[in-house]
């Protein structure tokens, strides 16, 4: 039966109840870490992939081919946010959960096992496009199921904690991705690193699989629909499309920045600035680090401390924003490892600051019953749009104008689109009182 949602003083809650809390947290954001790695590492090997599944006689080809690879697994997106999120509000969140991870399980034993096309030719990219798209469809599910699923798990007064956690989990997944390059990078030669190496870390997320699986089969679930309900997709469409589209728009910004300086940085910093290769990876370990960083310090002491969730967005998009152009600029007139390390630390420790309380602020303005499917949507529709093909099309700009700011200019006009999306977008019910579903 539909119930509103009342505050509860965690100091109060039992021994038990605590217990339940830290199972959530664990299995969900362990879950999503997971996810969100196999997509880190493709992004930060996809030269190599490129060479080994797309042989084509030019020094960008190959390069470019495997971004539109990487951009595929995100056309998924959309289609996996409607299906994903559509069984999470009628099925349940751990359904959902369950079948994201077995997904992206099932995409990254493909990616990782596939032979290269010196072996089988054809089948080769053939078979890493199909790995890509099963990547995107549990993706695009993903972040709806379990970033609601963390909200729900929690009490109202702590919200802005609980959903901290998922982006503490893509901090631990940016780092971890960052890592796992620099250290190949450096240990193994470069002939043994194109052949066979860069396939380690999707072994490793493979291995770490089943553990993550296992978890969440056995989460307490958060939502039952009732027996009559229908599409919640249809409902969404149908009552609520003007805050779906916001949102969508509302999202390019951040994903766009969350693509450019966490998975295309070690990319620009070897093929625009002339870095070293494994020192380039330093960026991305400093953007993970950042993430978890940041998203810890807001979860404990910002967001639940805010009534309303538009002012953090704001503030911090607009201060991150106005950093790009001064940052780029600086980076391309003394290009340096510790330069590039300072500006992504800062532009994302900005930007992750309110990116929790952008979540809230998306899941306060649907009614439970469509929470998850609206969330998977707006996000999985704006990450693929300018996100999922953010490393493409800045790749592309460079290329054809040959200004190595074309990621300063991409990231400006996209923030600038998201930030008007925010001042239309209509404000839910505040994190200090009760949601009515």
């Amino acid at each position: 039966m539909p119930h509103a949602t009342t505050p509860v003083d965690t100091a109060l809650l039992a021994p038990r109840r605590l217990s339940a809390q830290t199972k959530t947290i664990v299995a969900t954001s362990a879950g999503n870490a997971l996810e969100m790695f196999d997509f880190t590492v493709f992004s930060y090997f996809a030269g190599l992939i490129g060479k080994t599944f797309f042989p084509v006689d030019s020094s960008i080809g190959p390069f470019l081919l495997a971004m539109a690879t990487f951009g595929v697994g995100f056309v998924m997106r959309p289609l996996g946010g409607i299906l994903i999120g559509n069984y999470a509000d009628r099925a349940g969140r751990r359904a959902a959960l369950t079948l994201t991870i077995a997904l992206m399980m099932i995409g990254t034993a493909i990616i990782a096992l596939t032979p290269g096309y010196a072996q089988i030719g054809i089948a080769a990219p053939v078979l890493v496009v199909i790995g890509r798209l099963l990547q995107g469809l549990s993706a695009g599910g993903e972040i709806g199921a379990s970033t609601t699923f963390l909200m729900e798990s929690g009490p109202l007064s702590r919200r802005g904690f609980m959903v901290s956690w998922q982006m503490m989990s893509q901090g631990v997944a940016a780092l971890l991705g960052s890592l796992s390059g620099a250290v190949l990078s450096a240990m193994l030669p470069v002939a043994a690193l194109e052949s066979w190496g860069w396939r380690i870390p999707f072994l490793f997320g493979l291995l770490l699989g089943p553990v993550g699986l296992y978890i969440r089969r056995h989460l307490d679930e958060t939502h039952t629909a009732p027996a009559e309900s229908g599409s919640a997709f249809r409902e969404l469409m149908r009552e609520h499309l003007g805050q779906v589209v916001l949102g969508a728009l509302m999202i390019i910004g951040g994903t766009s920045m969350l693509y450019i300086l966490v998975f295309y940085m070690p990319a620009y910093a070897v093929r625009t600035l002339h870095l070293p290769v494994a020192t380039s990876f330093l960026a991305g370990c400093a953007s993970g680090l950042t993430m978890m960083v940041a998203a810890l310090v807001s979860g404990l002491w910002i967001i639940d401390r805010i009534p309303q969730r538009k002012p953090l967005v704001a503030v911090t998009s607009l201060l991150s924003l106005a950093c790009v152009y001064p940052a780029f600029q600086r980076l391309i007139a003394a290009p340096s490892v510790a330069l590039m390390v300072g500006i992504v630390t800062v532009v994302m420790g900005l930007a992750t600051l309110g990116t929790s309380s952008f979540f809230l602020l998306i899941m306060e303005a649907f009614p439970q019953r469509v929470r998850a499917t609206a969330l998977a949507v707006i996000y999985s529709v704006g990450v693929t749009i300018f996100g999922g093909f953010a490393q493409f099309n800045v790749t592309w700009l460079l290329h054809r104008t040959g200004d190595p700011m074309s990621p300063a200019w991409y990231l400006l006009a996209t923030g600038a689109v998201s930030l008007l999306a925010l001042w239309r977008f209509t404000e839910g019910p505040g994190a200090d009182k009760p949601v009515a579903h």
